[in-house]
């Protein structure tokens, strides 16, 4: 009888399931709230169901930041696909202000580059952005010292406004007042 509830548990609940749980988590609470046991209660089986898919915390924590990465990368595909480079960025920033889950997992991360799995993801997804950002901006015109110049100050604003909402909550916008935020930001950083 116990066999066939916890191999009911397991089928339940997926590998994936486990990782989107660790995300929303470390969403949430950040990286060092990260254990199996409150991990297994917030989802509602036995701790016994994470070891049938991770032999260790780090192990669901590696494949998790994998998982939001290739999310990431994916995303950043998409909107590589539009041709016109300011549209390209109007694309970006408007799905960037959209993304709660991702700017709290995000903002977490930051408070954890000292984590040794997480430096390395976000050494790795920093970069990208910024390259992405560069790119677009060297095809809007800029030099390339410009282009590099104004990828940095891009991707500054976006870690900065982070920290000031998602770390010190302040200042404490609506939905309305972060659209007009993202057309101030576009209007900004976006050449014309």
């Amino acid at each position: 009888m116990l066999q066939a509830a916890e191999k009911a548990e397991r089928s339940r609940l997926s590998a994936a399931d486990w990782e989107a749980g660790a995300l929303d988590l470390i969403a949430e609470q950040g990286v060092p709230a990260l254990a199996v046991e409150p991990l297994a209660r917030r989802l509602s089986v036995t701790k016994g169901s994470f070891y049938w898919h991770f032999a260790t915390r780090e192990a669901l924590l590696k494949a998790a930041l994998q998982n939001w990465e290739a999310h990431a990368d994916e995303a950043m595909d998409q909107i590589a696909a539009i041709e016109n480079p300011r549209e390209r960025l109007r694309e970006l920033f408007r799905r960037t202000g959209r993304e709660a889950r991702t700017h709290g997992i995000y903002s977490a991360l930051l408070r954890a580059l000292d984590h040794p799995i997480v430096q390395p993801v976000m050494e790795r997804v920093s970069q990208r952005r910024l390259d992405f950002l560069k790119l677009a901006y060297r095809q809007v015109g800029m030099s390339p010292t410009d282009a590099l110049h104004r990828a940095q100050l891009t991707y500054a604003a976006y870690v900065g406004f982070l920290q000031l909402v998602l770390q010190l909550g302040v200042p404490r916008i609506d939905h309305t007042e972060l659209e007009e935020y993202v057309e101030h930001v576009m209007s900004t950083l976006i050449p014309q």
